[in-house]
């Protein structure tokens, strides 16, 4: 630290520009301004702290304690950073100055080759420049900014990390959206990314400037501008909270043709990070008192059961595994087992009943088709599927499961139709990591369905387990569902979701690689949306509209149907195999 006669920094607007045509108007009028804008106040700061001189480090965060600002949030920022290698992290622009200083001071702690994209108003402060590549939004044309994008540029190609505001100004309120936040993103950073090959990391930065600051904005863009080192001030004594998403990786960017969807996503992940549209699930699970779970059933008396089926209930053999389906009076035991394997299961989802195994009446109504192992004696996968012609026969919708989560209208499929209803599907852990699980269950439902060729629909739920955090769920829930038609919820998943996301929707078609990026870059340990979820669009599933179990741990459940004969010609002949033909062409 090197302390001189006179102050490193020389905080005055007549300062501001040397060459400017306006500089002897400024020096004149300097000694105004500086008390209308409030630079006095910020230099009696600088005065009577000792800020002049010091380090950048030191300085910024002398200067954040004399502010009284307090950062949350930095941790968890800076756990989703590579320690080393290319990155660009692109940030909201709440307050238009100190954010900078915050997330600069932050990171370069952490990696002290950060350079952060800034506003060259903060050349201001000498002591922290060597932070910052300086541009001029106000100026788009202007040459210090192409200097500055060649800058970011060979910076990030160094293996550097780079920080962008890409909103380029101080966030403001819009009318059209009846909300203060960021202008239009510039693509810069999602440009960069792609051509780099680095990481985008979204970050949040929580809070905003004064009212009077948005209402005189309205009358003159330019106020706000002018009003910066006043809203600088004002912000003393605050907590400023940091969140960030994770990792948009080059894998994940790729899937994606347009830079617009990158700038898009990356904008939406970082205000889906904003505390006031996160709330967690209700305490529900963990007051629920586990009972033991209950002895596995005598592995002969389920081989016996399987011997004694009849042959047309012995769907198809692969290896080892062969796929059944039965009802309860015909194999007591291995629907019992079947209801224990279903509790472990779910309880590893945090789905569980809580008691000794998972059952209720319907099991003793409903169809179970499941994968036997020969090989280990054992059930490793299972679906209960409820044949709605044979359980309404006398029009009593209340024989459905799925009655006690859904409004079922005469105009809903499984009213007009014979359908199946799916449900409480499993595989049972060890077997989760690999597809051949998933795969024995959809042939076997297909092998039934080719069995039974008036069964052109299955419809069911997907269950989304609350490891899931609420809000990938709302987002599922508003991007997946497509047609409301003939049902509704008896309780529906209600979860406030940041309107960022519905001008999202409002300027993109959304598909299953929008809904699976937002859901990564939300989740803690990165998981993507439920395998099952995915296979079921791939077979065109539509989606009606998102329920709660209150029978199943509170768990949300999306209602989808299947339309067997519509799904792609490659699937069918997967499922279907030389069976195809006969069941498309069944009248």
């Amino acid at each position: 630290m090197t302390k001189l006669n006179q102050p490193v920094s020389n905080l005055s607007v007549a300062a501001i520009s040397t060459v400017s045509p306006l500089s002897h108007i400024l020096k004149v009028a300097a000694p105004l301004l500086d008390s209308l804008l409030g630079i006095n106040k910020l230099r009696n700061i600088y005065l009577s702290n000792n800020l002049s001189g010091l380090d950048k480090q030191e300085f910024s965060e002398k200067l954040l304690n004399v502010l009284g600002i307090n950062v949350l949030g930095a941790q968890g920022v800076i756990n989703k950073i590579p320690k080393q290698g290319p990155c660009i992290v692109v940030c909201n622009h709440p307050y238009g100055m100190v954010e900078g200083v915050i997330i600069a001071k932050l990171l370069t702690h952490y990696r002290s080759d950060t350079k952060v994209m800034a506003n060259v108003g903060l050349k201001i402060f000498k002591e922290i420049k060597d932070y910052f590549i300086f541009a001029n939004p106000l100026k788009p044309k202007a040459a210090i900014n192409t200097s500055a994008i060649k800058q970011c540029f060979s910076h990030v190609k160094n293996d550097g990390l780079l920080v962008v505001f890409p909103a380029g100004r101080v966030s403001f309120f819009q009318s059209e959206k009846q909300r203060v936040t960021d202008g239009e993103w510039n693509r810069l950073a999602a440009q960069l990314a792609l051509k780099t090959k680095a990481p985008l990391l979204p970050v949040f930065i929580s809070g905003q400037n004064s009212s009077m600051f948005y209402r005189l904005g309205r009358i003159y863009y330019r106020f706000r501008l002018l009003m910066l080192i006043r809203e600088l001030l004002k912000i003393q004594k605050r907590s400023i909270n940091l969140g960030a998403s994770n990792l948009l990786t080059p894998k994940l960017l790729n899937k994606f043709e347009k830079t617009d969807d990158i700038n898009d996503i990356a904008r939406l992940l970082c205000y889906l990070n904003d505390e006031r549209f996160v709330t967690p699930w209700q305490d529900d699970a963990q007051s629920m008192q586990l009972k033991a779970i209950m002895q596995d059933v005598d592995k002969t008396k389920m081989t016996s059961e399987l011997a004694s089926l009849p042959n047309e209930q012995h769907l198809l053999d692969f290896k080892s595994y062969s796929v059944y389906y039965g009802y309860q009076d015909q194999i007591p035991n291995c629907v019992t087992e079947i209801t224990r394997l279903r509790e472990i299961t779910f309880r590893t989802l945090n789905e569980g009943s809580g008691e000794p195994c998972d059952t209720d009446k319907f099991d003793a109504t409903y169809m179970h088709l499941f994968i036997f192992d020969h090989k280990n004696e054992e059930i490793i996968g299972a679906y209960r599927i409820g044949q709605t012609d044979l359980l309404q026969k006398n029009s009593d919708v209340s024989a459905l499961y799925l009655s006690q989560m859904f409004n079922f209208k005469p105009s809903f499929i499984n009213q007009q139709q014979p359908c199946l209803e799916m449900g409480r599907s499993f595989i049972v852990q060890k077997h989760q990591g690999s597809y051949h699980g998933l795969l024995l269950l959809f042939k076997g439902i297909g092998a039934f369905m080719a069995q039974n060729p008036r069964y052109r629909t299955l419809y069911g739920t997907v269950s989304l387990s609350k490891l899931y955090d609420p809000r990938s769920v709302a987002i599922i829930d508003h991007a997946m569902v497509n047609n409301k038609k003939g049902v509704n919820a008896n309780t529906p998943f209600n979860n406030k979701i940041h309107p960022e996301f519905k001008d999202f929707i409002s300027d993109h078609t959304l598909n299953i690689d929008h809904v699976s990026t937002l859901v990564m870059g939300i989740e803690e340990d990165k998981k993507d949306i439920p395998i099952l979820l995915k296979q079921y669009h791939k077979l065109g599933a539509q989606f009606h509209c998102m329920g709660i179990d209150r029978n199943f741990n509170h768990t949300p459940g999306l209602l989808l149907s299947v339309h067997l004969p519509s799904a792609p010609e490659k699937l069918l002949k997967l499922y279907l195999g030389d069976k195809k033909d006969g069941y498309i062409n069944h009248l």
